[in-house]
């Protein structure tokens, strides 16, 4: 598993926004999500009609990047790794509780079990810039 430093860990806790991309077929994707970082693993959610789901049913690798662009002053973590889906169960229910605690959209757009599914990132390389 990927070791983040503690730099790392603190920038990508400050954050809360990313890209990922994703592909199947030999067509890239790429779309902004709201992700939570806990333990070196990314999540996010997602819906069944997207083309983020339908590309990691066919090809769980994904890549993520957290990045801030300032001119000179540039910082980022980029991942790349595998994806599952968590559906159902106890650890959909507390990533669901995490969501909705912190994210205003969630509880603005709450949904249940079956609806919509998050996605666990596990980190196979990593590079960043700019964080020290």
């Amino acid at each position: 598993m990927v070791k983040f430093t503690p730099k790392e860990i603190k920038f990508l806790k400050a954050n809360e926004g990313c890209r990922v991309a994703t592909s199947a077929d030999d067509n890239p994707h790429i779309s902004p999500v709201t992700y939570y970082f806990e333990d070196g693993y990314f999540y996010f959610a997602t819906d069944y009609d997207t083309k983020k789901y339908f590309n990691l049913k066919k090809n769980k690798n994904i890549a993520i990047s957290v990045d801030i662009y300032n001119p000179g002053k540039h910082k980022g973590v980029v991942v790349q790794g595998v994806s599952t889906f968590i559906e159902k169960g106890s650890e959909f229910k507390r990533l669901y509780d995490i969501f909705y605690k912190n994210f205003a959209w969630v509880r603005a757009m709450a949904w249940k079990e079956g609806e919509a599914p998050f996605v666990k990132i596990t980190p196979k390389k990593k590079a960043s810039w700019g964080i020290g």
